[in-house]
C-alpha cells in the first residue's frame, strides 16, 4: 500500500493467507490493510476516517527473483472509506 503511509501514518497490514504454487513459480499473499487518515499528504486535509482494505499480491518468480508482481485491490472502495472521493 505504498503511497498511503504518509497520510495514513498508522497504516498496518495483517497477512491472512500465504500460498506457494511451485508448478507455476508463483507466490500469493492475501492481507488486510488498516489505518486512519490523520496526516497531510492526501488529496484533501486529514479526514480522520479509517480504511480497511483487502488486497492480494501475486508474485511470479524466476529463480529466487520476483519476475513480475500484480496487486489486486479495490482502490475505489478504499479511497471512499478515507473520504478522498
Amino acid at each position: 500500500m505504498k503511497g498511503l503511509l504518509t497520510p495514513v501514518a498508522d497504516g498496518r497490514y495483517e497477512v491472512r493467507s500465504f500460498g506457494v504454487d511451485e508448478d507455476r513459480n508463483n507466490v500469493t499473499a492475501y492481507a488486510i490493510f488498516r489505518g486512519t487518515h490523520t496526516n497531510d499528504g492526501g488529496p484533501v486535509p486529514p479526514t480522520g476516517k479509517e480504511v480497511e482494505a483487502d488486497y492480494v499480491y501475486i508474485m511470479e518468480f524466476e529463480g529466487e527473483q520476483i519476475r513480475h508482481m500484480t496487486k489486486v485491490w479495490n482502490n475505489v472502495v478504499s479511497l471512499k472509506q478515507l473520504g478522498w472521493m
